[in-house]
């Protein structure tokens, strides 16, 4: 481009004036004429709505998928005959599958089709799924192996889905609309532990829980091969994309942006201590809250199969009640918060973890003595929990360019898990089997052991919130250079794209 064109400034309409035809202002004063004007990408209001809804449902199977068998635990642990160690092992198999897949779904994702790339998850994590539901019991491996296969697929879903909803929509918009979205991990963790027990308790049998989810998951995939698209990255913020045939970053250059973006690195080990926390939680706490019944005499003990579910369709219902409102209370705060304070987001992330941390430790050394009170903090910091989910989505939108988010998203997800529910199930029933040996058996000793490996993890979410308050001292500069003219992304395909996302032209600020 000359030195003598012009780029449009931040307050022009991307579509130009009326009286422009809509060619971006191509024939004004002192800008670039094109040799060929491609036609406006666009898309109608109702359709933005429309596949927010269709990503939604899919997280919501996202996550149904994540902990289904968290609601069936003693009974998989029965019919395979392994130890809390090994059972512990189920988890982090399938969450290091997810973490060594992201990185390339979040390379495909910036860089082809995200439509086909979410469609090729869906289909892999539905065919693992399934077929794990066949598997006989002298073949634990292989349901291990397939539980790995499901957490690859589910990578896919978990890295490039908020990308599309940054290019579709803004600023309170998308804080809304992220809320929404993150509404469905705590729910969809949740619905997975009901679903899981509901169907064995009608069925007999834990296998058919894992039968009914590709169905459902079919139902996703159709949808969002015919009502989501695939907006062009930056589209929503407008940001003027470099010149057809310039050079796109490589993923070695994506990283090293990121790795300099404090930022996104210190908000990345905050997402860690949280995904160590609801890891070990999401997977133990049925179990835990099981053998405290047993050891307070209200549950008699799971001799033979199944076993009963009651401790996992009552977490369950804590997990949605309390990630529903959690999600909401934590969205709602930080869009009126951050009108008087720009570092709004990372201090309600990081009170809110220092707000947990208390709440789970009473939730733990109190369950001996008062199952109620137990209940009670259990459930207050599940409600401090998801008060971030949908806030720590937004940071990273924020503070890292369009053409890195589907790489930061990998990223993010990948050292996640990697630090945290990678490995925190396993090292909760590690140090539960390493305590339980050094005593005889006993049910009240399974408690005990499982309360103390708990423990742990009181003092990892406080951690978390610190990393928070590290974040908040490095925001606003990021989030600054992150909006600088230039910023977008530099791919051929949607250099062609200047336009608004809704065809009638609105402002940015509606969306």
């Amino acid at each position: 481009m000359s030195g003598e064109c012009q780029e449009p400034g931040p307050e022009e309409p991307q579509g130009g004036s009326p009286g422009s035809g809509g060619h971006s202002g191509a024939l004004g004063s002192g800008q670039c004429p094109h040799p060929t004007t491609p036609a406006p990408w666009s898309l109608p209001r109702w359709r933005a709505y429309v596949a927010a809804g269709v990503l939604c449902y899919t997280n919501l199977l996202n996550y149904m998928n994540w902990f289904i068998i968290a609601g069936v635990l003693l009974d998989v642990q029965k019919f395979f005959h392994i130890s809390d160690s090994s059972i512990g092992l189920l988890q982090t198999v399938f969450t290091i599958c997810l973490l060594l897949s992201a990185p390339v779904f979040g390379y495909l994702g910036d860089r082809h089709s995200r439509k086909v790339t979410l469609s090729f998850g869906i289909l892999l994590r539905a065919g693992a799924g399934l077929s794990s539901s066949f598997i006989s019991p002298r073949y634990s491996w292989l349901f291990f192996l397939s539980r790995g296969v499901m957490g690859a697929g589910t990578a896919s879903y978990s890295t490039i889905a908020p990308t599309i909803l940054g290019d579709l929509f803004v600023r309170d918009q998308r804080t809304r609309v992220l809320a929404i979205f993150y509404i469905f991990i705590p729910v969809g963790s949740g619905l997975g532990y009901v679903l899981g027990s509901a169907v064995k308790a009608l069925t007999g049998s834990w296998h058919w829980a894992l039968r009914i989810m590709p169905c459902l998951e079919a139902v996703a995939l159709i949808l969002l091969i015919t009502l989501v698209p695939d907006p062009p990255r930056g589209a929503a913020e407008k940001q003027r994309l470099v010149a057809p045939g310039a050079l796109r970053s490589s993923w070695w250059e994506d990283v090293r942006y990121l790795g300099r973006n404090w930022s996104f690195v210190w908000s990345t080990l905050g997402v860690t201590a949280m995904a160590f926390v609801t890891g070990a939680l999401g997977f133990w706490a049925p179990k835990f809250l099981f053998e405290a019944r047993v050891v307070h005499g209200l549950q008699p003990p799971c001799l033979k199969q199944p076993c009963d579910s009651k401790d996992s369709l009552i977490f369950g219902a804590l997990t949605v009640v309390t990630g529903i409102i959690g999600v909401v209370l934590g969205a709602e705060a930080s869009r009126r918060y951050k009108k008087v304070n720009p570092r709004a987001e990372p201090l309600i992330c990081a009170s809110s973890l220092l707000a947990a941390a208390p709440c789970l430790y009473l939730a733990l050394t109190l369950a001996p003595t008062t199952l109620l009170a137990s209940y009670v903090f259990l459930a207050l910091g599940e409600l401090l929990l998801s008060c971030n989910w949908a806030v720590v989505a937004d940071i990273l939108l924020s503070v890292v360019v369009p053409r890195c988010r589907g790489t930061a998203e990998a990223l993010q997800i990948t050292v996640g898990h990697i630090l945290g529910d990678a490995g925190s199930p396993y090292l909760i029933g590690l140090i539960s089997s390493v305590l339980r040996a050094r005593y005889p058996d006993s049910y009240l000793q399974r408690f005990l052991s499982l309360q103390k490996s708990f423990l742990c993890c009181a003092f990892v979410i406080a951690l978390g919130g610190s990393c928070f308050l590290l974040t908040a001292l490095h925001l606003e500069r990021d989030r600054a250079e992150a909006q600088q003219p230039g910023a977008g992304t530099p791919d051929s395909e949607d250099a062609e794209s200047q336009h608004l996302l809704p065809g009638t032209g609105a402002s940015t600020e509606d969306y």
